[in-house]
């Protein structure tokens, strides 16, 4: 079974604290800005993390796969007792 975190800007986050992902790099033309053409990964209470596009690629994955169930023990009594 798959853990219940990923890895966004070195840190270990629980995957279901992500409430959406940024589909196009970030862009606001400010001349300090220290997110642009990174992706914003949205966390619960307000909270943001910015990250490259091959990680970005990784965590869409990883929420696919805890989402549709697809990393579940299919031969553990878990399994068998899911509802």
């Amino acid at each position: 079974m798959s853990s219940l975190f990923c890895i966004i800007d070195d840190k270990h986050v629980p995957i279901y604290r992500i409430l959406w992902i940024s589909d196009v790099p970030h862009f606001c033309g400010e001349d300090d800005c220290q997110c642009e053409g990174r992706y914003e990964v949205r966390l619960e209470q307000g909270e943001s993390l910015w990250t490259n596009r091959e990680e970005r690629d990784e965590v869409m994955k990883v929420l696919e796969k805890w989402h549709t169930g697809d990393d579940l023990d299919a031969g553990g009594s878990d399994f068998e007792n899911w509802s």
